[in-house]
């Protein structure tokens, strides 16, 4: 039998339990433009109906007994989760890796007015028009001040190559900077879950703030989580303590947070004196981890390998990345260019039927950035050896200057390559380069979105749904003060009014 007030109690668990709906649902409304909320729902339970009897069975059902909210869960995928981190990966790789090429192509700068070929096709017409007038003092100067111009060109891309690595270095620095705060901060995350969790509560908050910084770590490094069981007496639906590996193509995971010690490891990045990557350190004092990855065997996909490989690293004793091989494609087109030129300028005559000295000079240890016309030649441009049989109007030889850029097998740049095709080659291959690592990032984009596009149909708000779960949950609250209404009527009939027949 049960109590005549049971209706009220039942009524008012019903209540109270599509109250906390009711609050859940307006929490989700608030939060529907807030960057990395997870949408959640109230666990109703019914109360079970099954009581302790002294009659034989021992135990009986009754009427039932209603309903309360039980957990508060957040709605959430982690095999999304873990799809949107990978792709994320390979969306932060590529996306960095357009971006340095872009800025590349922006400092060749080809094909333009401004370019390199543009500035070598002047000094080679030059050439030409001196052939007809040697005698020509204008002339003769037009020459010196374009070669000039090609010199000053090779430095200024010298120097803006150096300042483009100097940026990619820093980004490598700023990188670093952020995963090692990411970490930190989920290693705090985890500590105060770790606080939480055993007394059976669910900090959905918390989990909410992990996954929006795991999620910031992937791009930069590609990552594994998974998640240990807290102490205690934790809630079923409890997430637990997140581990996070370092994924290294072929080698073992390195953990970077350590959900089971509670601990965290730190990346110190080395580099040598002209800022190529020399080795990545992973040190966690509290567990004695203490791993270094040569820059070369760094494989994990993520923005900070594309920034290495793009600045430049250390590969056994070699100086690698694509910055480097540039610049080292453009010092071995000037040795030889100029090499070759210098000798053709030696072999001739100046104005004054003197044999011709070196047009250009460079630091052999740092041809790039040193290229310059003979000073006395800029000084003198009588100099500029255009003859081959020593008179004075003879121009012979500075066809022969000229045709240095278009001459096929000039020093090492193979027996059917001229300067001129070398430095074509280049600019083609960054241009493929470029559209490769253009497509790549377009295709990892549109994968991504189509993850986190399902992710967010799972986890995020729907004002729709929501309005619709509110209307619901009202109208449940409006039946259940019906249901405690008519019970406290019913109780009145019975307390306030039995036992008055007849009066």
């Amino acid at each position: 039998m049960v109590s005549s007030f049971h209706g009220l109690e039942m009524a008012k668990r019903a209540l109270n339990a599509q109250q906390a709906a009711l609050y859940t649902t307006s929490h989700n409304i608030s939060n529907a433009n807030t960057v990395g909320y997870t949408r959640q729902r109230v666990n109703f339970e019914q109360i079970s109906s099954l009581t302790s009897s002294r009659e034989p069975g021992g135990v009986t059902s009754g009427v039932g007994s209603g309903v309360e909210a039980g957990s508060i869960e957040r709605i959430r995928d982690q095999f999304l989760d873990a799809q949107f981190r990978k792709e994320n990966s390979k969306f932060g790789y590529y996306q960095s890796q357009a971006q340095a090429l872009k800025q590349m192509e922006n400092l060749l700068n080809e094909p333009t007015e401004e370019g390199l070929a543009f500035v070598l096709e002047d000094f080679y017409n030059s050439l030409q028009d001196l052939n007809g007038s040697a005698d020509h003092s204008g002339t003769r100067t037009v020459v010196a001040n374009r070669g000039e111009a090609v010199a000053e060109t090779y430095r200024y891309l010298a120097s803006s190559i150096k300042d483009v690595q100097d940026d990619l270095k820093n980004q490598i620095d700023v990188t670093e900077e952020d995963l090692n705060s990411i970490l930190r901060q989920i290693d705090a995350i985890n500590n105060e879950i770790a606080g939480i969790e055993p007394h059976g509560l669910v900090p959905n908050d918390l989990y909410d703030e992990r996954d929006r910084l795991i999620d910031s770590l992937s791009t930069m490094v590609d990552i594994e989580v998974t998640y240990d069981q807290s102490k205690g007496q934790p809630s079923p639906i409890a997430e637990g303590i997140a581990t996070i590996s370092l994924r290294n193509n072929g080698s073992d995971p390195i953990v970077l947070v350590d959900g089971e010690s509670q601990s965290y490891s730190q990346i110190e990045i080395e580099d040598d004196d002209d800022g190529n990557i020399v080795s990545l350190t992973v040190t966690n004092p509290e567990t004695g981890l203490d791993e270094t990855i040569e820059a070369a065997d760094f494989r994990s996909n993520g923005s900070l390998k594309s920034l290495i490989e793009m600045n430049g690293y250390i590969d056994g004793d070699e100086v690698a990345g694509y910055y480097n091989e540039v610049r080292d494609d453009l010092e071995t087109m000037l040795v030889n260019y100029v090499d070759e030129f210098n000798r053709v300028h030696n072999s001739g005559t100046d104005l004054n039927g003197e044999p011709g000295i070196d047009f250009f000079v460079y630091d052999e240890d740092d041809p790039l950035g040193t290229i310059k016309v003979n000073e006395e030649i800029l000084n003198n441009p009588d100099l500029i050896a255009a003859s081959l049989d020593g008179n004075s109007g003879d121009g012979t030889n500075a066809i022969d200057l000229a045709e240095v850029y278009n001459k096929l097998g000039v020093g090492d740049l193979g027996e059917r390559t001229s300067v001129k095709s070398f430095y074509q080659s280049m600019i083609g291959e960054l241009g493929v380069k470029t559209k490769e690592a253009n497509r790549m990032m377009d295709n990892s984009g549109v994968l991504r979105q189509q993850v986190e596009e399902n992710r967010m149909s799972t986890s995020s708000v729907s004002l729709d749904e929501e309005i619709s779960n509110l209307i619901k949950f009202q109208h449940a609250y409006n039946a259940a003060a019906r249901s405690m209404t008519t019970v406290d009527e019913m109780l009145d009939r019975i307390i306030n009014q039995m036992g008055l027949v007849g009066r």
